[in-house]
């Protein structure tokens, strides 16, 4: 009887280290990410510009993570720029770091709206989208 129970334990324990065992690992790398942007002016006028400071907040770290943005402008005129340089409408470009500056410039008097979409090398897409009102300027005739 105890041989038998011997066996009998033998082969549980043997089969739960069988079990227990998996050639599967789960290796996460596509961490889900927002984009967030510090508050900015409701109302922007011609040749005015603002600084639209960005924070991409992730889930997770993982290092090979790289993230780039490109913008569509659907209403009003201006440029948009990243380190300086001018960002061409609807073309990616890469972000260096988690926290970024684009410096806008309003070129005519009507609203402005951006549009805004982030992509990470995983191809999880955020869209972003910035409005801005008109700066009506009141004038009167004497």
């Amino acid at each position: 009887m105890k041989k038998t129970l011997a066996y009998f334990l033998y082969t549980m324990l043997v089969a739960c280290i069988v079990c227990a065992c998996s050639d599967h690992l789960d290796i996460v790398q596509d961490y889900g990410y927002s984009v967030e942007i510090l508050p900015l002016p409701k109302k922007m006028g011609q040749g005015k510009t603002v600084d639209l400071e960005f924070s991409i907040v992730r889930e997770g770290y993982y290092s090979g993570t790289q993230y780039k943005f490109r913008y569509f402008q659907s209403a009003g005129t201006g440029s948009l720029s990243y380190k300086g340089q001018t960002v061409p409408m609807n073309r990616f470009q890469d972000i260096d770091s988690d926290n970024f500056v684009l410096t806008y410039e309003c070129q005519c008097a009507e609203q402005q709206e951006l549009d805004f979409v982030f992509e990470n090398n995983f191809g999880k897409k955020i869209e972003y989208s910035i409005t801005f009102s008109a700066e009506q300027v009141q004038q009167t005739q004497e």
